[in-house]
Parts: structure tokens; sequence; C-alpha cells
């Protein structure tokens, strides 16, 4: 079981965690919603919660609670910047289906 992260997602959350002055990595879980079943849900991690699995990549620790695990095991985290846009955005192996808009899936 893996999260990894790209150089820009692993900069970008370093950077925004430097200039926060505070925490102690990313947290990254799923919710249900939309249209086509589950959202990712992306946080600052301020302490570790009780269960939850601890990833290390290029110096980032990711916090994932043990209920999405199964459905975001092997993503890989990018930040991508395009015009005036920026966002995280994910690579999941898991995913069956998405909905049109991109803002959810089905695994």
């Amino acid at each position: 079981m893996a999260i990894s992260l790209t150089e820009s997602a692993a900069n970008r959350i370093k950077n925004f965690l430097r200039a926060r002055g505070q925490g102690i990595g990313l947290r990254l879980g799923v919710r249900k919603t939309g249209c086509s079943g589950f959202a990712y849900v992306i946080n600052y991690a301020d302490e570790v919660r009780p269960g939850e699995m601890v990833f290390e990549d290029r110096g980032v620790k990711v916090y994932v609670d043990p209920e999405s695990l199964p459905l975001i095991d092997g993503t890989t985290v990018d930040f991508v910047k395009q015009g005036l846009n920026e966002a995280f955005r994910f690579r999941n192996p898991n995913v069956k289906g998405e909905c049109g808009c991109g803002e959810s899936f089905s695994v």
C-alpha cells in the first residue's frame, strides 16, 4: 500500500507548510459525493489522528484514514499549474469511471 507524490506536489506542500508556519504533512482521503460516488478530500495535517496510515515520499508525510486507503491505494498526487489555475491532480489506479465534470469518481 502506498501513496506517492510528484516533485511538483512535494514542493508545493513543503512551500505551503513553510509559509503557513505549522503542519506535519498532507491529509488525503475521500468522501461520498457527486454523480460518480466519491471525491478526494485534501487538507494540511496538523496532528496524527488515531488509526491513520502514514506514507512518506520526497520528504513529505501523507496521512490517510483507514476507510479511504482501499479506494486510493497506489495513487500519485501531482500539482499542476495551467495559466492562472493551479490544483492537485490524482492518478488513481483504482478508478473505474469519472463524472463529466471531473469532480467525482467511482471504483
